[in-house]
């Protein structure tokens, strides 16, 4: 849900439900790497509540965009990590022998 001025599309505040610190500060991440941000951050109004509140103020550009932006480099980066680590794993299997656990075992 985004809150905002309906004069001023470049500020907002975006509440995420059902989202914590762990999504909240890489989106904040993200945010400040673009250039057209001038602020973001982010705030959980409460603990008990499962919402997350985030600010983005940009230098002209609907902040609206900028976030969705911001979560597909997000989505990319997610990506290259998960192949690169994928890979890793894969080329580590095929040079070296692992040793499987047998979990059945009494000793």
């Amino acid at each position: 849900m985004e809150h905002g001025s309906l004069t001023d599309l470049s500020s907002s505040t975006f509440s995420l439900i059902d989202e914590d610190h762990t999504l909240a500060n890489s989106v904040r991440f993200t945010l400040n790497q673009d250039p057209r941000v001038q602020f973001s951050g982010y705030s959980i109004p409460h603990p008990s509540d499962n919402k997350v509140n985030i600010r983005v103020q940009t230098t002209g550009d609907p902040a609206k965009d900028v976030l969705k932006d911001a979560l597909q480099n997000l989505m990319l980066m997610c990506k290259h990590v998960r192949i690169t680590f994928d890979d890793t794993v894969n080329d580590f299997r095929a040079t070296e022998k692992v040793e499987h656990m047998d979990i059945n075992s009494n000793r």
